[in-house]
C-alpha cells in the first residue's frame, strides 16, 4: 500500500508554528515562547478569547522576550475595537518588531460578542469595511470611510508611527461567505481546528483569491513513538467538533454523517470523543508517530496550507513542544522522542477558535 508520505514527498512542508494555550499559567507564557523559538518553530500564535488574555498584550510580551520567531494574533474581533485604535496597536508592534508580526481579524464567537453588546447586524459588512480601513491606515493613507460600521474622517497615522514592514492582515473565518470576503480583502485566512486536507481545499475554493493568499491551519497535535499513545493524547482536544458551529469543518469528510450521528447518540461531549474511532482522530488531528505527523503536514501543504499551527495537548504544554519539534527536521530535535504531559481537555471554543460560522441573516 502506498503511504501518504510517498504521495507528498515532493511537496515542501508548510511553515510550522505552535499555539500558545489560552489558559497557560502566566509564569509559563514566556518560557513557552522562548522554548518554541529555541526548538526551531517558525511562529507562535496567541489567542484572544473572551475571559482570558488580550491578544495584543500577549503578542508584545512574546515578541519582546524572543529574537527570531514570528508572532501571530489569532484573532482580534472586529466588533471589539475601533479600527483606528487597532491600527495604533498593530503599527506599534510592527514597528518595534519588523517582519515578525501577523494579525488576524474576525467576527468573534457570536455568543461572546452578543454578551458584550458588539455583535453587528451584518458581520460580513463589518469585516470587509474593517480590513479595508485597517490596511489603508497601516500604509499611512489619509483615510475617509463612511461605511455602515467603519466611519473615519481624515484619519491617518503619523509618519513617525508607520511600520517599515506592514504585517499581513488575515481574516479568521470559516463560513462560505466569510471565506469569500477573506479572499477579496485579506492577505490570508486563518482556519480554526480541525483542518483536514478536505476542509482546506473546500475553504480555498470559497476564498478564490486571485493572487498570493496565505492559509493558516490550526490543528490539535500530538507526537509519540507509539501511535496509539499519540492518538489517545489528541482525542480530548476534539470533543467540541460535534457541535453545530463546527459543521463547515466536518461536512467535507467522508464520515461526516457518521460523526454527526455519533454526536447525536452520545449523552455528552466526553462520551462522543471517547467513542470516536482512532481512524477519525488520525484524520482530525496532526497525531501519531513523527513519520505520521510529517506525512499529515505534507498532505496539508499539498491541499494549500501555507502555515500549520499546532495546538499541543496535555498537562505540560511546554514539555509537549519537545515532541512536536521532532516534526521540524530529518530526525528528533535534541534527541527528544517522548510525549510531554498527559491528555488534557481544552475549552469550548478550542484554544482560540479564530472564526465563527455565519449567523443566519448575516450579509
Amino acid at each position: 500500500m502506498r503511504s501518504p508520505a510517498a504521495d507528498t514527498a515532493d511537496v515542501p512542508a508548510p511553515a510550522v508554528g505552535v499555539l500558545l494555550p489560552r489558559d497557560l499559567p502566566a509564569g509559563r507564557i514566556l518560557p513557552y515562547a522562548r522554548r518554541a523559538e529555541a526548538l526551531g518553530f517558525d511562529a507562535v500564535w496567541v489567542v484572544e478569547d473572551l475571559g482570558f488574555r488580550g491578544g495584543v498584550a500577549q503578542a508584545a510580551a512574546v515578541l519582546a522576550s524572543t529574537d527570531r520567531i514570528r508572532v501571530g494574533i489569532g484573532l482580534l474581533p472586529a466588533g471589539a475595537r475601533n479600527v483606528a485604535f487597532a491600527a495604533l496597536e498593530i503599527a506599534s508592534l510592527a514597528q518595534l518588531f519588523p517582519g515578525r508580526v501577523d494579525v488576524a481579524i474576525g467576527h468573534g464567537m457570536p455568543h461572546w460578542m452578543r454578551s458584550v453588546g458588539q455583535w453587528p447586524g451584518s458581520p460580513l459588512t463589518l469585516l470587509r469595511e474593517y480590513v479595508d480601513a485597517l490596511r489603508a491606515l497601516l500604509h499611512g493613507e489619509l483615510t475617509r470611510r463612511h461605511g455602515r460600521y467603519v466611519r473615519l474622517d481624515d484619519v491617518r497615522l503619523d509618519p513617525s508611527a508607520l511600520p517599515g514592514v506592514v504585517p499581513d492582515i488575515l481574516a479568521g473565518v470559516r463560513g462560505p461567505r466569510s471565506l469569500a470576503v477573506s479572499g477579496e480583502v485579506a492577505d490570508g485566512t486563518v482556519l480554526a481546528e480541525p483542518v483536514t486536507p478536505e476542509y482546506a481545499r473546500v475553504a480555498l475554493g470559497h476564498i478564490a483569491a486571485g493572487g498570493r493568499h496565505r492559509l493558516v491551519a490550526y490543528n490539535v497535535a500530538s507526537v509519540a513513538p507509539d501511535r496509539a499513545t499519540a492518538l489517545a493524547a489528541a482525542r480530548p482536544g476534539l470533543e467540541w467538533i460535534g457541535e453545530p458551529d463546527w459543521h463547515p469543518h466536518i461536512a467535507p469528510l467522508p464520515f461526516a454523517d457518521e460523526l454527526v450521528a455519533l454526536r447525536a447518540a452520545s449523552a455528552s461531549r466526553e462520551e462522543f470523543v471517547r467513542r470516536m474511532p482512532d481512524t477519525w482522530v488520525a484524520r482530525l488531528a496532526v497525531a501519531g508517530t513523527t513519520e505520521d505527523a510529517r506525512a499529515r503536514l505534507a498532505e496539508l501543504r499539498a491541499a494549500g496550507v501555507t502555515d500549520a499551527v499546532l495546538a499541543p495537548v496535555g498537562a505540560d504544554p511546554v514539555g509537549a513542544l519537545e515532541s512536536l519539534a521532532t516534526l521540524l527536521g530529518a530526525g528528533p530535535v535534541g534527541g527528544v522522542e517522548s510525549v510531554g504531559g498527559v491528555p488534557g481537555v481544552r475549552g469550548p471554543e478550542g484554544a482560540g477558535t479564530p472564526s465563527t460560522p455565519e449567523a443566519p441573516g448575516a450579509s
